[in-house]
């Protein structure tokens, strides 16, 4: 992020040399700002626009080894998305899961930030005991929940089976297999966003909660009106980073599922991964890239256009 200093007008009276010395030094100042953001701004350009921007063009090609390469191949891409029967359910399970996530992943960090916020004493260790499974590589955390969900040996149904409850068949079965995906990104990343939802409780000045007691605000009502007012923008930022991030989801898919059972599990990432590496199709594999950038981008301008005015 470049912080531009604006030129500043020197007062009347001011001497002539004393003036340009202070329009050098602000020029000075801007060429370094500028100097400095210029290797961000290469770094950008070749690792994130450039790929981007070349997926849209590549979206148009086809891919053909019998004559060495790509070629221009029109709208041959997007007829073979729209007869791939993994294409729309890809993108069902992309929704689902998002919205899952959503319900399970986005309140609970910040009901686990909110107790932590209230503890008088461990703060410190609780706060490292919540933010252990971010660090663990997510090839980990997957193939350890693998072994949790495998019947009958796993350690959930286990667990079931001594309180003499009926086993879930987890990840084998195309009815909750989604949701146990949800249950273990959830587990995974909730760490980090609980600490930057514990972060911005600290912000909170403690006088509102005083006059909202002295008003006689029930604590709902100061839960309603003062924690969740006060951080109403962080609320939101991590609500779109959420929905962005879960829109592309795949470790767990390609670790755990593999798509199945049968396709309920298969989302756009995971099919966009399909194309890539099992087809061949880099073309097909470009222009359902290009389908989730443009949603995506669409999505993200108007949930901030919308909720510009309630951070």
């Amino acid at each position: 992020m470049a912080f531009a200093v604006a030129p500043v007008r020197p007062p009347k009276g001011l001497p002539r040399a004393q003036a340009g010395s202070s329009g050098r030094r602000s020029l000075s100042n801007n060429l370094k700002a500028y100097v400095l953001i210029i290797p961000a701004l290469v770094c950008f350009a070749l690792f994130s626009w450039y790929p981007t921007i070349k997926v849209f063009f590549l979206a148009f090609e086809k891919t053909s080894f019998s004559v060495g390469g790509n070629h221009f191949g029109g709208l041959v891409n997007y007829r073979t998305l729209m007869a791939d029967p993994q294409f729309w359910p890809a993108w069902r399970n992309t929704f689902a899961f998002t919205g899952i996530a959503l319900v399970i992943g986005f309140g609970l960090p910040f009901f686990v930030a909110v107790l932590l916020n209230e503890l008088r004493h461990m703060k410190q260790a609780f706060r490292v005991v919540i933010y252990l499974p971010v660090m663990i590589p997510p090839v980990v955390t997957d193939l350890l929940w693998k072994w949790f969900y495998t019947q009958p040996s796993g350690l959930f149904d286990q667990a079931l089976g001594a309180a003499h409850l009926p086993q879930s068949g987890w990840y084998q079965s195309s009815n909750v297999a989604l949701i146990s995906i949800v249950l273990i990104t959830t587990w995974a990343n909730m760490g980090g966003t609980a600490l930057i939802y514990l972060a911005a409780l600290q912000n909170i000045p403690g006088q509102l909660y005083e006059a909202a007691e002295l008003d006689g605000a029930s604590l709902w009502q100061r839960f309603r009106y003062v924690t969740v007012s006060q951080t109403r923008f962080v609320l939101l930022m991590l609500m779109l980073f959420q929905i962005i991030a879960t829109m592309q989801e795949f470790n767990e898919v390609n670790v755990i599922t593999g798509g199945g059972p049968g396709s309920s599990t298969i989302t756009v990432l995971y099919l966009i991964y399909k194309y890539f590496d099992q087809y061949y199709n880099y073309g097909g594999a470009c222009l359902l890239s290009a389908m989730l950038v443009v949603f995506l981008g669409i999505f993200s301008a108007s949930f901030l256009r919308l909720t510009r005015n309630h951070g």
